[in-house]
């Protein structure tokens, strides 16, 4: 569902964003590269004072590259949802307004199995965007998904181990990296401005992401292709385990049930 969400929802009208918290990152001399004179290293500090940590705060439009950004120190529910629920009504701002008639891909039904059964498409406002996030248990908060509901926007969780498909999760690797790497922060307030100061610089010339590529296609190839026992065969349909072994005892006496 949101691999058909990221291929084909904001073509729907749609708008689908994706979102994370980073971090925590520790103000202390990071590793990475830096651009120093020739014959002058840059040289890092063995002993050093722990200047706090602070978090990335991240909402990311794939299509467009925006993000939508705010460094924090800690990121409770108390910080979190608020900030959720204003970025959100500023998107939904910019928004265009939903059709009278939503056509195929535009109802709740479309993108939720239990949607009639909830009776979204019956009780709630017209579906206004897709909202891909990971399964903590803040982001499943009642009151919160109440909240999303109540404005047209549907959250997608990714499953266990499936990280990889929130797209924050990679636009907030370059911003981390542009920020700090190579460079000595001495306070958490330090940590923030940076990473507040390259969210800035990234929207002056967002690049767009798309989804796809060779891993994608290897994935789908694994799904649809089950090979035999390492050899160039392969099989479109599963192999069941063997079970004709479990009828026989350990010196292969068939047991008498």
């Amino acid at each position: 569902m949101i691999e058909r969400a990221y291929r084909t929802a904001e073509a729907l009208g749609l708008a689908l964003w994706c979102q994370d918290e980073a971090g925590p990152y520790q103000a202390i001399p990071q590793p990475g590269s830096s651009w120093q004179p020739v014959g002058e290293p840059a040289r890092r500090p063995h002993e050093y004072v722990r200047g706090g940590t602070a978090k990335l705060l991240t909402l990311f439009r794939p299509a467009t590259g925006q993000v939508r950004a705010e460094p924090v120190e800690h990121a409770p529910n108390a910080v979190l949802h608020p900030w959720l629920q204003r970025e959100l009504t500023a998107i939904l701002d910019e928004c265009p307004p939903p059709p009278a008639e939503p056509g195929p891909g535009r109802r709740w039904a479309d993108w939720d199995p239990l949607a009639a059964q909830w009776g979204l498409d019956d009780h709630r406002p017209p579906l206004r965007a897709l909202l891909i996030w990971d399964n903590l248990a803040g982001h499943q908060s009642v009151a919160l998904h109440d909240w999303l509901l109540d404005h047209g926007i549907l959250p997608r969780y990714t499953p266990l181990a499936g990280s990889w498909l929130n797209l924050a999760e990679s636009v907030q690797r370059i911003l981390v990296r542009r920020a700090l790497a190579g460079q000595q922060p001495t306070s958490a307030r330090q940590v923030m401005d940076w990473l507040a100061e390259t969210v800035v610089g990234w929207n002056a010339a967002p690049t767009p992401f798309e989804w796809g590529g060779k891993r994608a296609a290897r994935r789908r190839r694994a799904r649809e292709r089950h090979r035999l026992g390492g050899s160039g065969g392969y099989t479109r349909r599963p192999i069941t385990r063997c079970r004709h072994k479990a009828a026989y005892g350990p010196k292969g006496h068939q047991h008498d049930n």
